[in-house]
């Protein structure tokens, strides 16, 4: 069995593990216990009370985080002859042609968010056992199939800080919120707007407690109890 090294023993020593966290000094404090020599992502993980073996309580939805992810995002855009100029003229960085859907066919996944047009759906779906299982699928439900005239604004948005989340098998939700290079007041507005998304996507026949545990973490931080009422009433600062 692994030991953690000492960066993390030490900041792990800086965390009340029986304590749950107002918002803002989660974050304070996740920022501060970044063990990381790179600007590591902070995530939001979300325990649900609901049963995701049941169709009727899957929990999914998509929100615009209002500071962004902090990275790059490689948008890929199947689109046909209509769409290909709107889409190229955007900032779609691939446009998936014959060529690029073969080697999407050999495992080439080298993009982070897949759009298409409804026209493209039937080329789409025999790659589904490449996109599926790596979260790249596009689906009308998380709006990543539109239009060919609503292409500018899914891929403006995807490239802004689009986020899509989806609870696992065990109940729970991870999200990515920004970067720890972040100021505290940008990481409250990007994790206010997920808690919002993830109440106003609360499946209808969900009884008893919806949002049971709410942690944040830095990639190979130490986690943060954060208080789940506090979480839910939390509003944009700016």
């Amino acid at each position: 069995m692994s030991k953690h090294g000492k960066k993390y023993l030490a900041a792990a020593a800086k965390v009340d593990r029986h304590r749950n966290y107002p918002p803002n000094e989660a974050i304070t404090l996740a920022k501060d216990t970044s063990t990381t020599s790179f600007d590591s992502t902070v995530e939001l993980h979300i325990r649900l009370g609901v049963d995701p073996r049941h169709a009727e309580q899957q929990v999914r939805n998509v929100v615009v985080l209002p500071h962004g992810l902090g990275k790059t995002v490689h948008v890929l855009v199947f689109a046909d002859a209509e769409g290909a100029p709107l889409a190229r003229e955007a900032g779609a960085d691939t446009i998936a042609d014959d060529e690029v859907i073969t080697q999407i066919q050999n495992g080439w996944t080298g993009f982070d968010v897949a759009i298409a047009t409804p026209s493209m759906m039937g080329k789409v779906g025999r790659l589904g056992r490449i996109l599926g299982p790596r979260g790249l699928m596009p689906n009308p439900k998380a709006g990543t199939v539109v239009p060919a005239e609503d292409l500018p604004r899914a891929i403006n948005e995807s490239k802004a800080g689009r986020v899509e989340f989806r609870v696992d098998k065990t109940a729970n939700l991870h999200v990515p919120i920004g970067k720890v290079s972040f100021n505290e007041k940008h990481l409250y507005a990007n994790m206010a707007a997920v808690m919002d998304a993830v109440k106003k996507a609360r499946p209808a026949n969900t009884k008893g407690t919806y949002i049971r545990k709410v942690t944040l973490t830095t990639t190979m931080g130490p986690g943060l109890k954060v208080d789940p009422v506090q979480a839910q009433s939390m509003e944009d600062q700016d």
